[in-house]
């Protein structure tokens, strides 16, 4: 079964390898791919339909139906802005369809605390070859677009 997911936030794709943190950009979460948010890109929506099975201010997972993880990370370091600029709309348990809102936050509040804002979308059970991309990196893509596919 293939997966499609979706950005979960506006902005431009860019390489997981551009990723200026080594966890996310040597794959140690495993493979996806990022978006540099547009600074008023506030809505973020749910990458795929499943069930939210982790869940912090600035971080979450998502189970499909199919078992594919797909962890959406808000910012680098934000851990450290303890919660502040994150608004979760879901809680672990819930099931969501893609496109739903789950979270809102302020990559320009982020960026403005010292924090990069890159958003990593990592699949956390990917099987070999792992995700295709379906943007384009360097392109611009909205919430909701299609970015990769799983299976």
């Amino acid at each position: 079964m293939t997966v499609t997911v979706a950005a979960p936030v506006a902005g431009t794709v860019t390489a997981l390898s551009e990723v200026p943190d080594p966890v996310f950009s040597q794959l140690m979460m495993g493979p996806g791919i990022a978006i540099d948010p547009a600074s008023d890109a506030v809505a973020v929506l749910s990458p795929v339909d499943g069930v939210i099975v982790s869940l912090y201010p600035h971080a979450f997972i998502v189970e499909s139906s199919d078992g594919q993880a797909i962890l959406v990370h808000l910012g680098l370091d934000t851990i450290e802005l303890h919660g502040r600029g994150f608004t979760p709309k879901i809680a672990i348990g819930d099931t969501v369809t893609k496109g739903q809102l789950l979270t809102t936050w302020n990559p320009a509040g982020v960026k403005e605390a010292g924090f990069c804002p890159i958003v990593p979308i990592i699949a956390l059970q990917a099987a070999p070859p792992g995700p295709s991309t379906l943007a384009s990196l360097g392109v611009p893509v909205r919430a909701g677009d299609p970015l990769l596919t799983l299976g």
